[in-house]
């Protein structure tokens, strides 16, 4: 996890005194690495989109396929499809590569709108923990 960097509290260190790893400042995760059960690394957090009536974190959006930050492509992915992996300090997508790729997705210039119910089913249905992803 990024805390190291991004924690200046202190907050979300395994301490005894403590929140973390099941409590953790939102910004402590930006950055932080997505690998599939391949051991393939599908990219990194770049923002935590909330849902603010409910109070409940509701997407990652993840960058993947960038070089040096060219070709970048972002996803919303549904923060429920994402496991914490402590041991390794970084998130676990069960999604091959290649199903990543063709994910709904957008660029950093044209966000879509995450309120519009539509697009919200789309994109969950497309991450459903009843379908097999590797």
């Amino acid at each position: 996890m990024n805390d190291e960097k991004r924690d200046t509290l202190g907050m979300d260190r395994e301490t005894p005194n403590g929140p973390g790893p099941h409590l953790m400042g939102a910004e402590t995760l930006l950055g932080n690495s997505v690998h599939n059960h391949k051991e393939e690394t599908l990219g990194s957090i770049k923002e935590i989109m909330l849902d603010v009536p409910s109070g409940q974190v509701r997407y990652a959006v993840l960058s993947f396929g960038s070089f040096l930050g060219m070709g970048e492509k972002l996803f919303a992915v549904p923060w429920s499809a994402l496991t914490l992996d402590t041991a390794n300090k970084r998130f676990v997508l069960n999604v091959d590569k290649t199903r990543l790729s063709d994910a709904p997705g957008f660029d950093k210039k044209h966000w879509p709108n995450m309120a519009d119910k539509t697009w919200a089913k789309q994109v969950d249905s497309y991450y459903a923990k009843d379908e097999p992803r590797v």
